[in-house]
């Protein structure tokens, strides 16, 4: 944004005056519109639910035909899941924005983890402050919740052209996003992309993501057998599939348990502490129990590759019978650093697992999915707009720029697609969301400053030219 200082604090003062005093009374709507979207169990990877994904997209579609949203449509594309795109028109030569979130939810797994049931909306208290516990309460029903709060805060007022699209298989991949903007490119064409999906630093502490890992998943299968034999008259001299694969995955990490797969990008990452207080209570390591790796914790969360097993299939201990076992498999999860590709990481994998790979024992890997790390340059106007927003709505606490470990690889499809608008990854979730795991939680005071923050957004860039 091109004025001083002080014009730029007078315009954040101006916009939040106009917008920011009316959502503490939009909060008890947004809420139930949250508990109605939450209830409905859109689980993209069950098939049996498909019937609940689409009921989902026909939700949020009213949801936004309500906000004056005139051509809304739920589409999809190669047999995908659905979902919602919409347009609303603000004032003549204003930019138009384009406000991402995602409808589908991860599976809730087994509901006895649970301390409510996960589709009926909870709110306990908690240390942190009040949350409101379900499945998708955070990951991403909220985000959809956050934009309709931001359009609400605005009225009849909208300082900018609005396209919605609210995606309905992020949890699974997101496969057909490609061919969905493909088909829709002009459609969703903007000045600025708003992704709903990350989270902030800290509870009080925001954060605009500005990198994020990529992904390459795989199946490792090994064979030592033809067929499984007694362990009395073979063991000693047949080498087991089982005995194989430990041997072959225990040579992924070196004895500090840093990743020993060579040719792997490593990069720096933001200039932030991450106290070991939060570290140990935000990841759950149990007592005793040491961190893996070399470097400071936030190149190794953000910037450096790490694989994890995700998944054995071997025999049960309960019943297992004194038998070599002649196949085992095994999922890897490789996260890619900012940097590399997806390309890359996935052939010097399977360079290390094919030189290590012991006895002779055939080797087969078989590539799940994969999907790319994202830097994103957070330079430019709208970039200015999103700080000054967020320090506004954290009431003079500046976000911070922050990596994120995990992956979301449709971020890299909305670049290649849309070079030249300008991508803000946003979020509701706090280091004690759970995103993905039971106690899935929302934190109700964050949500609100979420709130604030992306109307305060919008007005800022309605005050930027078309195309800036």
């Amino acid at each position: 944004m091109s004025a001083t200082p002080t014009e730029h604090a007078a315009l954040v003062a101006e916009v939040r005056d106009r917008v920011a005093g009316r959502i503490p009374e939009l909060l008890p709507g947004l809420r139930r519109d949250l508990e109605d979207l939450v209830r409905i169990e859109s689980v993209s990877a069950d098939p049996a639910r498909a019937a609940e994904v689409q009921r989902s997209a026909e939700a949020v579609a009213a949801l936004f035909r309500a906000e004056g949203f005139d051509d809304v449509e739920i589409v999809s594309a190669d047999g995908g899941a659905p979902a919602v795109i919409g347009h609303r028109a603000g004032p003549a030569g204003a930019p138009t924005v384009l406000l991402y979130a995602h409808h589908d939810v991860q599976p809730e797994n087994d509901p006895a983890d649970w301390d409510s049931p996960p589709f009926e909306p909870t709110e306990r208290d908690t240390p942190q402050g009040p949350r409101l516990f379900a499945r998708g309460a955070a990951d991403d029903k909220a985000g959809i919740v956050a934009h309709l709060g931001a359009l609400r805060a605005w009225g009849e007022d909208l300082p900018v052209h609005v396209t919605v699209f609210i995606e309905g298989e992020e949890e699974v991949g997101s496969e057909t996003l490609p061919a969905l903007l493909a088909a829709h490119r002009e459609s969703l064409r903007s000045d600025v992309i708003v992704i709903a999906d990350s989270g902030n630093w800290d509870i009080g502490e925001p954060a605009l993501t500005t990198s994020l890992r990529g992904l390459v998943r795989v199946d490792v299968e090994v064979r030592t057998l033809t067929h499984a034999v007694h362990s009395g008259m073979w063991g000693g001299l047949a080498p087991d599939a089982l005995m194989a694969l430990t041997r072959l995955l225990a040579s992924l990490h070196d004895d500090d348990g840093a990743l020993a797969i060579t040719g792997l990008h490593h990069g720096p990452a933001a200039d932030v502490e991450y106290p070991e207080h939060r570290l140990r209570a935000e990841s759950g390591i149990a007592p005793g129990v040491s961190w893996v790796g070399r470097g400071p914790a936030v190149e190794r969360l953000w910037t450096q590759p790490a694989l994890t097993i995700t998944g054995i299939d071997a025999p049960r201990v309960d019943g297992a019978s004194n038998t070599l076992t002649p196949v085992a498999r095994a999922k890897l999860s490789l996260r890619v650093a900012p940097g590399d590709t997806s390309e890359n990481a996935l052939a010097r994998l399977r360079e290390h697992l094919e030189a290590h790979v012991p006895w002779g024992a055939q080797l087969t890997v078989t590539l799940v999915d994969a999907g790319e790390p994202t830097v994103i340059d957070a330079t430019g106007p709208a970039y200015d707009a999103a700080r000054a927003a967020f320090t506004a709505a954290w009431d003079g606490v500046a976000p911070v720029d922050m990596g994120v470990g995990g992956s979301i690889p449709f971020i890299a499809e909305f670049l290649e697609a849309f070079p030249a608008a300008s991508v803000l990854v946003t979020g509701v979730e706090d280091p004690d969301t759970r995103a993905h795991g039971a106690n899935e939680g929302l934190h109700l005071a964050e949500f609100e400053r979420v709130v604030v923050a992306e109307a305060l957004l919008l007005g800022l860039l309605g005050r930027l030219p078309d195309g800036a």
